[in-house]
């Protein structure tokens, strides 16, 4: 017992030196940093202090800080001035929304190569293997009118000779975009796509801009097939009372750039109402293009054509390995008893549908399939869906009647 006791007397005598020694190592560490930070602050204030009393000291101070701001600012502003320069000589212009083009001449590498690697898997896509004229679905007279046009632009680019402008009228969702792309593709042309909506809020720069448009579509060296939708937003007739001032001196501004016949440029304008265009505008066109609503046969393939780019490939497409790595794939969708015959009756159904509606009809579907237990499409459910849509265009017919007479 006594010599246990003599142990433990020894490790407490040992446990109270242990904490004196490491209460005075933390005592000795702050007083270390104490006096370290009394020394800056004392260096920093003499410092301020020989500053402030020393003239020539204080106007050094103040000139070097004021040169470090003035570097910093200049450097920046200076980026800046020439990064715009060169987007403004370089660059896409800001009334483009879309172009087969990149926005600068060094980016359409780039483009290309990260569109080999996302690209999807298609063998079968009859926009490329010359059987067929993609998602465009047109009556016959019209398809082949296209095709021949387009035939004709590849070789008045080859033998140099001045393009032709064009115009695409008929009801939205008739695929004029679509076409103007395919017509483009076909041609071998460079694509881009504006809204004449986009004009009148730029006021008084329309016109630069639109002279920046036309130059950087002359930069084009494959050449360039402008594509100019809703034409009538700024290209109607200028005797109108409502057009101001700056929409006419944009108008005039294309009607100058389009004067001549152009070996760079083909202009393809489309609008739902024609009859809108000033004179001057129609008087630049070549050729004249109607889109009409598709007739049940389009309206058939434009159901099995949505059919089986929503339902039938939903799950199953095969895509980049790229976007394979990154992207959930969808749930494949199992089609049963959807004969030709069911589709025939909705296309009969959808009259006066447009293709875009018929796509929108399609997504309809696809969304109805996912929402149901068993991911499965049944005539019934394509059914229900039709006659919902169906229901709901002409509901919207009704309410546009109505609504003329208070226009």
């Amino acid at each position: 017992m006594a010599e246990a006791e003599g142990r433990a007397h020894e490790a407490k005598l040992a446990e109270e030196v242990n904490r004196r020694m490491l209460v005075d190592r933390a005592n000795a560490e702050r007083e270390k940093w104490i006096a370290a930070i009394n020394t800056t602050f004392d260096h920093i204030g003499g410092g301020l202090r020989a500053i402030l009393t020393d003239q020539n000291k204080l106007v050094v101070a103040v000139g070097g800080v004021t040169a470090l701001a003035a570097g910093i600012y200049t450097t920046r502003e200076g980026a800046r001035v020439i990064w715009s320069y060169v987007d403004r000589i370089l660059g896409q212009p800001s009334l483009i929304r879309e172009s087969s083009r990149g926005r600068y001449p060094w980016s359409g590498i780039f483009k290309r190569y990260m569109s080999n690697i996302t690209r999807p898997v298609d063998k079968g896509s009859s926009s490329h293997n010359g059987k067929g004229f993609g998602d465009v679905i047109l009556n016959c007279p019209l398809q082949k009118r296209i095709q021949q046009l387009a035939g004709a632009t590849a070789n008045t680019k080859s033998h140099q000779a001045p393009f032709r402008n064009m115009l695409f009228y008929g009801p939205p969702g008739t695929g004029k975009t679509m076409a103007a792309r395919e017509l483009a593709n076909r041609s071998g042309l460079d694509y881009a796509l504006m809204t004449g909506g986009d004009v009148a809020p730029l006021g008084p720069q329309a016109v630069t801009k639109i002279h920046q448009l036309f130059d950087w579509a002359k930069k084009s060296r494959r050449g360039l097939l402008l594509f100019i939708d809703e034409a009538d937003a700024f290209l109607c007739e200028r005797n109108k009372t409502y057009m101001s001032e700056a929409q006419r001196s944009a108008l005039n501004a294309l009607l100058f750039r389009t004067g001549d016949q152009s070996k760079d440029t083909v202009l393809v304008l489309a609008t739902n109402r024609p009859g809108d265009l000033d004179s001057a505008v129609a008087d630049r066109i070549d050729e004249a293009l109607e889109f009409p609503l598709p007739g049940e046969k389009e309206r058939f393939k434009l159901l099995k054509l949505y059919l089986d780019k929503y339902i039938a490939q939903a799950g199953s497409r095969k895509s980049g390995w790229l976007r394979n790595l990154f992207k959930k794939p969808q749930q494949k969708i199992e089609i049963k008893g959807l004969t030709d015959d069911v589709i025939r009756e909705a296309a009969a159904k959808t009259e006066g549908f447009s293709g875009r509606e018929i796509a929108k009809l399609m997504a309809s579907v696809q969304a109805a399939v996912y929402g149901s237990e068993n991911c499965v499409l049944d005539p019934n459910l394509f059914r229900e869906v039709v006659d919902y849509k169906v229901a709901e265009h002409q509901q919207r017919r009704r309410l546009a009647r109505d609504a003329e007479p208070n226009a």
